[in-house]
């Protein structure tokens, strides 16, 4: 009896409480398990390709040439006296990295089912992994749009950073809760609800026009004033406009907005991790 009070368990398995909890103490432990996962991602993004990491570049660089030329140069959109490659560029970093967060996170459980049906570990960690990864491919985009910036500085363009844009690293982390709470939330009711993975790409897209990434704010404010709560009511266009502010000089700021745009990230991830933490106790029997 003696013996058996004295044995120490390495693991001790007991039920869990809290919607909330998230066991960060528990993915901590598991971080050489995330390290994994994030290194996998970046090199499976362009394993066995010929431009291998220059297609991290190459997407948004196409993405903005194509803005140009539709939005800029055919519909004649204006981008509030901005290069037009500055405008669109600034706007694209931030939508996709909350996109891919968003899109990848959304399928955390039905992309890895076999994996959580077999062996254990903190599935936070795979989501956790889609936003660390994603963020490491915004940082190499983020300095091709430092080259352009440099670029347009030294043919004599008047830009002008900010006190703004200290900000940047609340804007990001902004972003990653957005596309982690709206992906957990998403990923837990695929696993009842299929069709949703359906919706998810075409919503996505129709989003992006509900966001000033390809117009400024002051556009929708001149011309179409009646759709103006739509889009300020958006989370992500007080991020943009700031972050558009902060380097570039030119944009909507707004202490009030940015105060909604963090309280709803808040709300957002709290609503996921429930959601999330109920659900992945029993999707294996339900997916």
């Amino acid at each position: 009896m003696v013996q058996d009070e004295q044995k120490k368990w390495d693991i001790v398995i007991e039920p869990r409480s809290g919607l909330f909890r998230l066991d960060l103490e528990e993915v901590w432990r598991y971080r050489d398990l995330l390290v994994m996962y994030i290194r996998r991602d970046i090199v499976t993004f362009y394993k066995q390709t010929v431009l291998g990491p220059l297609w991290f570049v190459i997407q948004p660089l196409l993405t903005t040439v194509m803005f140009m030329f539709v939005f800029g140069g055919i519909a004649g959109i204006s981008t509030d006296g901005l290069p037009q490659p500055l405008f669109y560029m600034a706007g694209l970093l931030c939508w996709n990295y909350f996109s891919e967060c968003l899109s990848r996170c959304s399928d955390t459980f039905n992309a890895n089912q076999n994996v959580f049906g077999k062996v254990y570990f903190p599935r936070l960690v795979v989501p956790l992994s889609i936003v660390i990864s994603c963020m490491i491919k915004m940082g190499i985009q983020f300095g091709l749009f430092v080259i352009i910036y440099i670029y347009y500085l030294g043919n004599g363009y008047s830009l002008m950073v900010n006190g703004y844009a200290w900000l940047a690293p609340l804007l990001l982390l902004m972003l990653a809760g957005l596309g982690l709470g709206f992906g957990l939330l998403i990923s837990s009711l695929t696993t009842k609800y299929r069709d949703l993975r359906f919706l998810i790409t075409f919503g996505v897209q129709l989003w992006m026009y509900a966001t000033p990434v390809i117009y400024p704010l002051s556009v929708m404010r001149q011309s179409h004033e009646q759709y103006m709560w739509l889009i300020v009511a958006n989370p992500l266009t007080s991020i943009i406009e700031t972050f558009k502010f902060g380097f570039l000089g030119v944009g909507t700021f707004s202490w009030f907005h940015l105060g909604y745009t963090l309280v709803f990230t808040v709300v957002v991830m709290l609503w996921g991790m429930m959601t999330f933490n109920r659900v992945q106790r029993s999707f294996m029997d339900v997916i």
